[in-house]
């Protein structure tokens, strides 16, 4: 079975306004996480902190090229560690980012509830960082009821 789980979405900007969204401490907080504790560099520990649900979590950056490709890992404080690439490819005048997660245990009872949950969230994640980069909206992040 493959568990990996992918998303894809265009978004009518350049790669390098895509991808400093994600590495940019004071970007990230427009469309997903409340914070991020510093810049994302390779061979980093960043803490990202949900202030609306009093949490934080951590990654490891595992590999950045710059306006190309991000790659870390998270989960590790709960067992369950998951590799995430995100992967930039930019044309005249948009960039496709394709999110692929890899790494959830096949061998897990609730695997498919993860699989789509996971897929649930990168869908909202990209959603939220289109409509910041496209249209400005930097409220829809942490809109979600559980």
């Amino acid at each position: 079975m493959n568990t990996q789980v992918t998303t894809k979405i265009k978004i009518n900007k350049p790669a390098n306004l895509v991808f400093e969204a994600f590495v940019s401490p004071s970007k990230i907080g427009n469309f997903w996480f409340s914070s991020s504790s510093e810049r994302w560099e390779k061979g980093k520990r960043i803490t990202l902190r949900y202030d609306e649900y009093n949490a934080e979590g951590v990654i490891n950056v595992l590999e950045i090229e710059d306006n190309k490709r991000i790659v870390f890992s998270w989960g590790e404080e709960h067992g369950e560690e998951t590799v995430v690439s995100i992967i930039l490819k930019e044309d005249d005048t948009s960039t496709i980012i394709e999110v692929n997660e890899s790494g959830l245990k096949e061998d897990d009872p609730e695997i498919v509830a993860k699989m789509v949950g996971q897929k649930e969230g990168w869908v909202y994640t990209l959603t939220c960082l289109k409509g910041y980069l496209e249209n400005e909206v930097n409220n829809l992040r942490a809109s979600l009821i559980h």
